[in-house]
């Protein structure tokens, strides 16, 4: 093992962690694959990571934030609630699509996360995003477009309703032929629900 030169930070243990869980996969990397990315020993990396399931968790967690923090730049931006909630639907499943189809390993990192080991990483990105559309419909409410006693009761439902173009359990569908026009006429159907 070669000594590295730059300081090991937590960062470039979750950079070299996702190259390596996408050269394995989540079944075959381990923490001893990370420390060899990086020239040092596995014990360096278990004093940022306690476990494999922590150093995992912190990637898929890192992997999500993105997704997050690109829609949340739509939900900053000061235009009409409606155009803001189409297009920020629009860029989650787009997002998702993505992620699936040109990350696929770290894809199945994520889907170890959400449907074998507890983890918080899933729920704490799920209330993220519910979050943000809270904000969208909020402001839909008070400029008088949408129509909503509960905000937040309404964004779940809006979240839940569109499950399909975003929960990775439907991955396998997102390629499929009309699945485009079948997001479409689902978003339509919830704007058309939401409008004052």
């Amino acid at each position: 093992m070669a000594p590295t030169t730059e300081a090991l930070t937590a960062e470039r243990i979750l950079e070299a962690t996702e190259e390596v869980l996408r050269r394995h996969g989540p079944a075959k990397a381990t923490v001893v694959d990370v420390a060899r990315a990086l020239g040092v020993s596995h014990g360096s990396v278990y004093r940022h990571f306690r476990t494999k399931a922590a150093l995992r968790e912190a990637v898929t967690k890192r992997w999500l934030d993105r997704t997050s923090e690109s829609l949340s730049g739509i939900v900053a931006e000061d235009r009409d609630p409606e155009s803001r909630l189409r297009d920020w639907l629009t860029a989650l499943f787009a997002a998702k699509r993505r992620k699936a189809g040109d990350d696929p390993q770290l894809f199945a990192t994520y889907m170890v996360l959400l449907t074998g080991e507890t983890s918080t990483v899933v729920d704490c990105h799920v209330a993220d995003l519910t979050g943000q559309l809270t904000e969208i419909i909020q402001d839909g409410v008070e400029r008088g477009e949408f129509t909503s006693a509960a905000p937040a009761v309404t964004a779940r439902a809006l979240f839940d309703a569109t499950g399909r173009f975003h929960d990775p359990c439907y991955a396998g569908e997102w390629e499929q032929s009309g699945i485009v026009d079948e997001f479409e006429a689902v978003v339509e159907l919830v704007l058309r629900g939401l409008r004052a």
